[in-house]
């Protein structure tokens, strides 16, 4: 498949979706908004994966292409790419399908568990599903489920953690793709989020720490995820 990354930082690549997008035999293109890139051809691409970042999914005045951006998903889904949101990119899925993205009562930052719903996990096509997972989030905002979309995973704190809308749009508050490399940059370009902390919010020395023990299931869980939404 010919898919597209649309990237909002320097410092928040595709990671480890880049690898399975390798090894899968698919083609992996890029529009760097912050470089003042511009939206693809939507001719040229069969699906879209969207990238995180610090900015909020409503600062169109600090960061203008955010409305290029909204359009263009909102045109992809209307014409049937499937999409991928992690983070803000989950964000930014729930605002053009009709959610409200606001401020969560807590910052998010670290290896904390989230729960795979019942009803997710019974539902056709994901029985993949763990009980639970432990991610890695980044974010101190969240977002309403849009109209009729499938709840998918929940945390104490942040209840939408992800969310799938048919089989077009699939939005992943957390991050299951990062590697040593990212995990580094996030921290070099965001630590300054870490002081003073919450009670929702780990060390650098934590995060860094912690990825040895939760990534080798996180990713493989990815990877599920990926090959589902990109069959």
């Amino acid at each position: 498949m010919r898919l597209h990354v649309f990237q909002h930082v320097s410092f928040e690549g595709p990671a480890e979706i880049a690898r399975w997008a390798r090894e899968r035999g698919h083609t992996l293109s890029v529009t760097e908004w912050f470089a003042g890139a511009s939206a693809p051809d939507l001719d040229s691409i069969d699906g879209l994966i969207v990238m995180g970042g610090p900015m909020n999914i409503y600062e169109h005045r600090a960061y203008p292409w955010l409305v290029e951006e909204k359009k263009f998903l909102a045109h992809a889904i209307a014409h049937g790419r499937p999409v991928v949101g992690v983070c803000l990119g989950a964000q930014l899925l729930a605002d053009v399908l009709g959610g409200k993205v606001y401020q969560n009562p807590v910052r998010e930052i670290g290896w904390w568990p989230i729960r795979w719903r019942d009803t997710a996990r019974s539902a056709p096509g994901w029985d993949f599903l763990p009980e639970t997972s432990t991610p890695i989030h980044w974010h101190g905002d969240t977002f309403s489920l849009p109209p009729n979309a499938q709840w998918l995973a929940e945390t104490g704190d942040c209840a939408h953690q992800a969310f799938a809308w048919g089989h077009q749009a699939l939005g992943l508050q957390f991050h299951l793709e990062v590697n040593a490399d990212s995990l580094g940059a996030l921290i070099e370009n965001c630590g300054h989020e870490l002081t003073p902390g919450g009670p929702r919010v780990q060390s650098a020395i934590q995060l860094e720490d912690r990825l040895g023990q939760h990534q080798p299931t996180n990713l493989p869980l990815l990877w599920k995820l990926l090959d589902v939404w990109f069959k």
